[in-house]
């Protein structure tokens, strides 16, 4: 969830400049196209986690206000020209009992490959599973979690949530307020570690993640300047305890897109990896939720 003080001065200058920003990419992914759908339904926005079916059809979608969406959505030629959007499951603790304040500060969203949906919460970090879908409402499951997440920053924590192939779970905190690395932690579903760090690189933020069909670990960042949001995309080869240097695929301008914070990655019918975006529009009137998908050629 973006930081508001100041927001609404600054995306106003935004606004007015990003007519005459130069829109170039210099990356290896290419845009495909940007949908806007809109408000479909009461609560439809401040979309923080996103998971896509492997096909690019279905799709989760969380709301960093403890709304679970589920929704399907229309394609020519590969491209998203259409979205049905369902009314949103509303998230409770395991008593059943609607989250309070910053305890329903949802952020990141994983499906692992045998159907277990996990949730990553920022206002107060932890994980939890999605048990069982109720017509209307979500009882969530929630794991013990280490001391260290106690200490992290508040409002800067558990954004990125990512699963691999074989069911492991990977969180980091949004940032440190030390200047310090990103570190990551790894759960399995009953025992936690923290095996290695992402390097800090310029003034980015890490606020989403998803292991994409080629193995490898992508990093969804933004950073907040002038102009608007600018988003990057990072990629990591992971094995065992050890995570590569990293290499960025995409970076895109301030004020090209807003405030992305979910990502998924797929393979299309042409066998090109997508990475599908979408942006948390915080629920105010000068940002939009929308979403981007970009292709590896």
């Amino acid at each position: 969830m973006f930081r508001r003080v100041g927001i609404a001065l600054s995306l106003l200058v935004a606004a007015a400049a990003l007519a005459q920003a130069p829109q170039q990419h210099a990356n290896s992914a290419i845009l495909v196209n940007t949908y806007l759908p809109g408000n479909l339904i009461a609560g439809f926005g401040g979309l923080s986690g996103l998971e896509i079916s492997s096909d690019g059809t279905a799709f989760f979608a969380l709301s960093d206000r403890s709304l679970l969406f589920e929704g399907q959505f229309s394609r020519t030629e590969g491209i998203i020209i259409d979205a049905l959007v369902r009314p949103p499951w509303q998230l409770r603790d395991s008593e059943g009992q609607v989250f309070r304040g910053k305890s329903g500060d949802s952020e990141g969203l994983a499906l692992s490959e045998t159907g277990d949906l996990l949730i990553s919460f920022e206002g107060i970090p932890r994980l939890s599973l999605v048990p069982e879908k109720q017509p209307d409402q979500i009882n969530l499951h929630r794991f013990p979690r280490p001391d260290a997440f106690r200490k992290m920053p508040e409002n800067a924590s558990l954004e990125a949530l990512a699963v691999d192939g074989a069911g492991i779970f990977y969180t980091l905190p949004e940032d440190t307020h030390d200047g310090s690395d990103f570190p990551v932690w790894r759960f399995d579903g009953s025992e936690w570690d923290q095996p290695f760090s992402i390097p800090r690189l310029g003034p980015f933020l890490p606020v989403g993640a998803d292991f994409g069909p080629d193995g490898m670990f992508y990093l969804l960042e933004r950073h907040f300047a002038l102009l608007g949001f600018a988003s990057r995309v990072r990629r990591f080869t992971i094995s065992g305890n050890q995570i590569s240097a990293g290499e960025t695929i995409l970076e895109t301008h301030p004020g090209e897109h807003d405030n992305l914070e979910g990502i998924a990655l797929w393979r299309d019918d042409q066998g090109r990896i997508r990475i599908t975006m979408v942006s948390d529009n915080n629920y105010f009137i000068l940002q939009r939720t929308a979403f981007a998908e970009y292709m590896i050629p």
